[in-house]
C-alpha cells in the first residue's frame, strides 16, 4: 500500500501542495508562534509556500493574524522571512 502525499493549502495563495513543500508555522497551547521545521510540533498549524512572493503577501495581509485568531508580533514575520531567504 502506497502512502498518499499529505496535501496542505497555503494560507496566502490558497495553492495546494505536498506538506513537505510548504513551511509550517505553529501556535502552541502557550501562545508561542514559531516555524515548525519538523512538521510535527503540537499546536495549530498554518502552511505557506516557501517563496518570497507569498511571504510578501503574508506580511502585507497579516494572514497569520487571521489563521491564529490573534495579533501576531512582527518578530514572527521576521523569523519566517529569515527561513525563506
Amino acid at each position: 500500500m502506497q502512502n498518499k502525499p499529505k496535501i496542505r493549502m497555503c494560507i496566502v495563495c490558497r495553492g495546494q501542495n505536498d506538506k513537505k513543500e510548504l513551511m509550517r508555522i505553529v501556535k502552541n497551547k502557550d501562545g508561542e508562534i514559531f516555524v515548525d521545521k519538523t512538521g510535527k510540533a503540537n499546536g495549530r498549524g498554518a502552511y505557506i509556500c516557501k517563496d518570497k512572493e507569498c511571504f510578501a503577501k503574508l506580511c502585507k495581509g497579516k494572514h497569520l493574524n487571521r489563521a491564529f485568531k490573534c495579533n501576531v508580533p512582527q518578530e514572527v514575520y521576521d523569523k519566517i522571512g529569515e527561513e525563506i531567504e
